[in-house]
């Protein structure tokens, strides 16, 4: 097992600023086997998740900084596989995750990034966005039709969406994240790349086992039959919003193990980078905890017995 040569690979999923991205020349769908074995993997993971766990105890208790974890993916890519397995150690009370749907009335009638203003993690805690807002410039660009409905001064017609209203709306999303960066969150961003192939082997698999018919909505192959749009739809985004500040990393999704041990090493590479300690207190209150251990250790139980050495 080559610890040294995994980090180096991980290096290798950052999508770099600015990079003219293409995603069927610069990333893999799949792991080669080449590191080390699953087994191994499993025993990496276990350890990254158990690392997890110690880091979050500390940014709760440090409560400097927050964590937001972005996931995108084309459908049966195994984003909530990844989230059940990988976030299992974590406590659930710091951690919520968002998944965001069709937008409503209500949030139509505000900015795009308004609704995901609203579910941001506050200091201490982990959020997660499984799909985001970049659904606002990835299913959107696919089918533009829908920004019609946000009724945009000056956007009357399909035609009115063109290059110059991808790169603004890029612009506000790295403004959005530059901002969040700032205040103290850690923006990680995570693109699931699935192949073609293997979409259509978990699609025939929700099928064809009934535990897993509830999966399946016919809306997904649909969407399937703009792949290639959708390839290029990502492809632009990558190179337009991945910064040193909010970086994108394209994992392999066609082995989901290797998927989850990706994203867990990740998040626990940037949690060090941060390392969040637990409060040191002053002289004054040390011994204000030593008053208050003197006095639970001197207290008389109802027998007469000092009670405190159970």
């Amino acid at each position: 097992m080559d610890i040294k040569l995994f980090f180096q690979y991980l290096d290798s999923l950052m999508v770099k600023p600015n990079q003219k991205v293409s995603l069927k020349k610069d990333f893999e769908t799949d792991y080669d086997h080449k590191i080390f074995s699953k087994e191994e993997g499993a025993q990496m993971l276990q350890a990254g998740i158990e690392n997890l766990a110690k880091m979050q105890d500390k940014l709760y208790a440090h409560n400097r900084h927050s964590i937001l974890i972005v996931l995108q993916a084309m459908d049966a890519a195994g984003k909530d596989s990844a989230i059940k397995h990988v976030m299992s150690g974590l406590n659930p009370q710091g951690v919520k995750v968002h998944s965001f749907k069709t937008p409503s009335r209500d949030e139509l009638d505000h900015d795009f990034l308004w609704r995901h203003y609203k579910a941001l993690p506050p200091r201490g805690e982990i959020g997660i966005f499984n799909r985001s807002h970049y659904e606002n410039v990835l299913v959107t660009r696919v089918h533009p039709e829908y920004i019609l409905n946000e009724n945009l001064p000056g956007i009357n017609s399909v035609e009115d969406i063109n290059d110059e209203f991808w790169e603004r709306r890029f612009k506000q999303i790295n403004r959005f994240e530059k901002n969040l960066t700032q205040s103290g969150t850690i923006v990680l961003k995570f693109f699931l790349h699935v192949s073609k192939k293997e979409q259509k082997k978990r699609f025939l698999e929700r099928i064809d086992d009934p535990e897993k018919n509830w999966k399946f909505a016919s809306a997904d192959v649909e969407e399937r039959a703009h792949w290639e749009d959708y390839m290029n739809a990502y492809s632009a985004m990558l190179g337009a919003t991945s910064k040193d500040n909010a970086p994108w990393y394209v994992l392999p999704a066609d082995d989901k193990w290797f998927t989850r041990l990706c994203l867990a090493a990740i998040i626990s590479r940037e949690f060090d980078k941060i390392d969040p300690t637990y409060p040191v207190i002053s002289e004054t209150e040390r011994a204000k905890l030593q008053g208050m251990r003197e006095k639970l250790m001197s207290e008389i139980d109802k027998n007469g017995n000092v009670n405190g050495n159970d």
